[in-house]
């Protein structure tokens, strides 16, 4: 008779988690299982470095998550964001590259002062957002036919400026240092300082505010929640611009890292920043997930890719693996809440 409470209260607490908080419990661990199993097929796999690694390799996809996390809460896509990366990390380079320093048109700019020029470039870049925000908010376009044009346009614009190549000789050096300045005693770049600052603000946004919660309503029934007096399109209007922001913060950091803009940069990265949202649970018809469960995500993918790499299997097979790998997951999470619900 003593034991019978004791013995309900693992079960009475997970019946009081909420699906978002269950999900993510989950998904962690999911992480260990699949950690554990590279831990004994992986030569050296347990290092301090490799740890590292896996922890940080993933910094820009996880900042694009953030954004693409909410959106997908609210059950829209944003595919742009390898697009705006791009964008940004182009204009940066050519904003300050020197004014007519060389012959050679790649190796001109416009001369702007390091910062100024930074402020432009994410702000030019951010623009996309605000017309994915316009034509998704105001005129009611499926965000996912609006967002894949203007992906396109925004890498249009970075081959234009580029000429389909890259821009990356004339740069101040003062460019490079917030792409390659490590956190003092550490290995560890300002770039993922930058990424853990965003994830928690990002989660306080979630948990602690009132918008932040809004989030999930206007996802779960979009009629009830302006019927309650949210103002649905300034919501999602918002995170559009948040996430094109977000992309442009990317763009700058990447650019600043490989001193160069590439017209290409981002490629894929939309689809990625997809995959490690829904890994960690977040439903692709709204209403559910968390940034917490999207990091999560990024942390699976990263000890996948780094186990694949450890095994040395080619490119191709590595792609195979992490699709394995994301199915699965996927549908355990789908048969864990189906069997919490039933």
């Amino acid at each position: 008779m003593i034991m019978e409470p004791n013995s309900k209260r693992p079960s009475t607490f997970i019946s009081r988690m909420s699906n978002d908080s269950f999900i993510s419990l989950f998904m962690v661990g999911v992480l260990v299982v699949i950690f554990g199993l590279a831990c004994l097929i992986v030569p050296n796999f347990l290092t301090a470095k490799n740890i590292i690694n896996i922890l940080t390799n993933n910094w820009y996809i996880i900042i694009l998550g953030i954004g693409v996390t909410f959106l997908l809460i609210t059950g829209n896509f944003d595919m742009s964001v390898g697009g705006v990366i791009a964008l940004s990390g182009v204009l940066s380079v050519y904003f300050v590259q020197g004014v007519n320093v060389s012959p050679n048109e790649l190796a001109n700019g416009l001369g702007m002062p390091y910062v100024i020029g930074l402020v432009a470039a994410m702000a030019c870049a951010t623009c996309i957002g605000a017309i994915n925000a316009f034509f998704i908010a105001k005129l009611k376009v499926p965000s996912i036919i609006i967002t894949l044009g203007t992906m396109m346009l925004a890498r249009g614009i970075a081959q234009i400026v580029t000429h389909g190549a890259q821009r990356n000789s004339s740069l101040p050096d003062e460019f490079g240092i917030l792409g390659n300045t490590f956190v003092p005693g550490t290995s560890v770049k300002i770039s993922v300082l930058i990424m853990v600052v965003l994830v928690l603000g990002a989660f306080a946004y979630e948990k602690l505010t009132v918008p932040g919660r809004r989030i999930f309503l206007i996802g779960a029934n979009p009629v009830a929640a302006r019927l309650s007096g949210v103002k649905v399109g300034r919501q999602l209007a918002a995170l559009f611009i948040i996430s094109s922001l977000l992309a442009s913060v990317t763009g700058v950091l990447l650019a600043s890292e490989y001193m160069a803009g590439l017209s290409n940069r981002g490629t894929g990265y939309e689809f990625d920043a997809l995959v490690v949202t829904l890994l960690g649970g977040v439903s692709i018809g709204g209403g559910f997930g968390s940034v917490v469960g999207m990091f999560v995500g990024a942390i699976i993918l990263s000890v996948v890719t780094t186990a694949a790499t450890g095994l040395l299997l080619s490119p191709h097979w590595q792609f195979i693996l992490k699709a394995v790998v994301t199915f699965i997951a996927i549908l355990a999470q789908r048969y864990a809440l189906d069997r919490r619900r039933g």
